[in-house]
């Protein structure tokens, strides 16, 4: 007798703006799979152009979980994630379907297949006074501080991301170990169940970032300004928050507070968008479990995911091509 073959879970990854969600639509009306959304801005309520949130018609079609689960003045961590990201796969495997999970979090995918070492909990003051110290210096001072203390971050570590030097060099002043150390300690996680990796991302650069810059016209053309102005002038959110904090939402507002002018503004927007889209591929193409890629643009890459799929995934599929 051939022993029980694990649960599947299918992980769709990618860059920005690489077509992931209308791939993922197309998977869940083929096979029987649900949508976990790996994407750390749209758990926020009122943040949905921005974040190319799937519209109600594509919600019915194929619902979402963990979208739209928190208010933006609240904080969510990888940890959480990877803890709200379980119980969902538990519950889809529960009822017989498979979990798919897309988005472009890679830190999120990472805690959930690597799992996440036991890290201290932030440090109200000294995260206070890094923040003061970036004030002063800039981050990529801090950045410049961080190869101090631990290289390997660094250089996975855009020296624009405030948020993750500043818990990089939290960890450290704290623990006096580096957060690659603490990392190295991290265990791997889903044993019960069999991961397929997917990326999707156009073969030609050049072609992405063409799609990030329409995606972002597409976006302010449809009210991303006022969508921010609305989060703005509810007096009770700032640029210290994670979701604010977020590609396109802090630019925006730094517009609304007068920092630079529309056009400014807008080449900020699609430049930090590009910026986020080079880390996506970075973490995607140095992940260390067997990745199948696939081009984005490719008219046929339904065809060629489902073909794939059907290899590896015992479950027919629910409808035929």
């Amino acid at each position: 007798m051939q022993p029980k073959r694990k649960p599947q879970i299918i992980c769709l990854m990618g860059p920005t703006a690489a077509g992931k969600t209308q791939l993922a639509v197309e998977l869940v009306a083929r096979f029987g799979m649900d949508i976990i959304s790996v994407d750390s801005a749209m758990v926020y309520r009122g943040m949905d152009i921005g974040t190319a949130k799937p519209d109600a018609a594509i919600l019915q079609a194929a619902p979402h979980r963990l979208i739209n689960i928190l208010d933006p003045a609240e904080a969510y961590s990888a940890a959480a994630f990877r803890n709200d990201a379980l119980r969902e796969i538990a519950d889809i495997v529960a009822h017989q379907r498979i979990p798919l999970l897309t988005g472009g979090t890679m830190l999120y995918f990472s805690v959930l297949q690597k799992g996440l070492s036991k890290l201290p909990a932030a440090d109200v003051a000294l995260r206070k006074r890094l923040t003061a110290d970036a004030n002063s210096q800039g981050w990529d001072a801090m950045h410049e501080r961080l190869k101090q203390v631990d290289v390997t971050a660094a250089a996975r570590i855009h020296p624009h991301d405030a948020q993750r030097i500043q818990r990089a060099l939290e960890v450290h002043e704290l623990t006096g170990k580096s957060l690659t150390e603490w990392q190295a300690l991290e265990v791997e996680l889903l044993s019960e169940y069999e991961v397929i990796n997917l990326a999707v991302a156009p073969a030609d650069r050049a072609v992405l970032h063409a799609r990030i810059a329409q995606r972002f016209e597409e976006m302010l053309a449809s009210g991303f300004v006022d969508e921010v102005r609305d989060l703005f002038e509810r007096g009770d959110l700032t640029l210290e928050l994670p979701s604010i904090r977020s590609v396109g939402y802090r630019q925006v507002w730094e517009y609304l507070l007068g920092q630079y002018d529309y056009a400014e503004m807008c080449l900020k927007g699609v430049a930090a968008t590009r910026q986020l889209a080079k880390r996506q591929l970075t973490w995607l193409r140095q992940w260390p479990t067997p990745v199948e890629w696939f081009d984005s643009m490719a008219p046929d890459l339904s065809e060629q995911v489902v073909r794939y799929l059907q290899e590896v995934t015992p479950q027919p599929p629910k409808n035929a091509i």
